[in-house]
């Protein structure tokens, strides 16, 4: 899983070396779409189905799975039609807000979105039944679909950001027709019904707690877009891009760390391996951003126009130190989230709601945003951390039992 998550996100994080083909106007639209579908809440419904799959082949439940992959999938579709009309109705501020040149782009992100709901929904199931093969394979695969059709767009079709978008849209055809095809033992299958109200019980928290983490990693692009210029947010996106890769290096170890704990916590077995997943996440993502703040102006001029350099550094070091707490806060999350422990989740939706509110108060320099993302990341980390380790009740100890 580490070297298909490496191979996958390098090929995907590819794309970004074409910023010295289109302008800075240009590729500030893209990363702000980019970061758009981040946003959306793929971690979230990944982890969801992959707790419900681990717990319903532990249990064996493969009947009641299938019900609940068919429904979530005609469930999503729904939700995206709605989304989708809400869209079209505000899509004149959507472009003024965001100074996108090319309203198309705006669509092909809008089923970009589609694919981004769909696919880890069956890439959950995959990480649930521990096919880590296909899940790898499918992380791969994808990425190369996306560089290669970004680079043709870019140099026969002379695309920009809509040409792009494009461009991501079809290649995630590759990791959804794997997922759909390596999954249809568990979902092509006679169902049976399930508890909906408790599947929701179940989900709701899962999918707020991952939601929160998401909205940390992810929102501030969102906000620095509304609040300076198309070519300061282009150096913006290009730190962010370097950065994130360190949460997405390290991402792989909670991924297979997540439906072992829910097999373990479901059949009452004791298990190290968090621990041991939150130190090898520590000293990856630590060693990771030590290497971009001393290589970063080497590492920005390889990818990017030489004028990204300056602006770019000033903001990087800050990047990369906010990726470290949320790196840690994501095993820890993954860690209570595979346990069912959801009493963090409200007080993490707090947290992210008070970010949000931060974010619109202090934002007068782009490293002020990150300067309010460390410190909010700190404060969630903390958080997570005490949840972790405090003391459970007797009796909770006894029910798990």
């Amino acid at each position: 899983m580490m070297f298909a998550t490496v191979a996958g996100g390098v090929l995907m994080w590819g794309v970004h070396f074409l910023a010295k083909k289109i302008p800075e106007a240009e590729y500030s639209a893209l990363g702000t779409l980019l970061a758009a579908t981040i946003l959306i809440p793929t971690m979230p419904l990944q982890m969801v189905f992959a707790q419900q799959t681990a717990f319903a082949l532990a249990t064996d439940r493969r009947a009641q799975l299938a019900s609940m992959i068919r429904f979530a999938w005609v469930g999503t579709a729904v939700l995206w039609f709605a989304v989708a009309c809400v869209v079209l109705v505000f899509q004149g501020t959507i472009v003024q807000r965001w100074q996108i040149t090319n309203p198309a782009a705006i669509w092909a992100t809008v089923f970009v979105a589609l694919g981004c709901l769909w696919q880890p929904l069956f890439g959950g199931v995959l990480q649930g039944a521990q096919n880590f093969l296909w899940l790898g394979w499918a992380n791969i695969l994808s990425g190369a679909a996306r560089l290669a059709l970004s680079v043709f767009i870019v140099f026969v079709l002379h695309g920009y950001a809509a040409g792009i978008m494009t461009g991501v849209m079809l290649s995630l055809a590759v990791p959804l027709g794997i997922g759909i095809w390596q999954t249809r033992t568990l979902w092509a299958v006679p169902t049976a019904p399930f508890d909906r109200r408790q599947l929701l019980e179940q989900i709701i928290p899962l999918m707020a707690g991952f939601g929160a983490f998401q909205f940390f990693f992810s929102a501030d692009t969102m906000f620095a877009k509304a609040y300076f210029s198309a070519n300061d947010v282009a150096y913006y996106v290009a730190a962010g891009v370097f950065a994130r890769a360190l949460v997405w290096a390290a991402g792989p170890l909670a991924t297979v760390m997540f439906p072992k704990i829910v097999h373990s916590t479901a059949r009452a077995e004791k298990t190290d391996l968090m621990p041991l997943t939150l130190v090898c996440t520590g000293l990856l993502v630590g060693a990771g951003a030590a290497v971009l703040v001393i290589f970063g102006p080497w590492l920005v001029k390889l990818v990017y126009k030489s004028s990204y350099v300056g602006v770019t550094m000033q903001i990087l070091p800050w990047y990369a130190c906010a990726m470290v707490p949320l790196s840690l806060m994501n095993v820890l999350v993954n860690n209570l989230l595979a346990q069912a422990r959801f009493k963090v989740v409200p007080w993490l939706i707090l947290l992210a709601i008070c970010y949000a509110i931060a974010l619109t108060r202090f934002n007068k320099s782009m490293v002020m945003i990150l300067q309010t993302l460390i410190v909010f990341s700190l404060a969630a980390l903390c958080l997570c951390a005490l949840f972790t380790w405090r003391k459970r009740p007797v009796r909770q100890k006894q029910e798990t039992n």
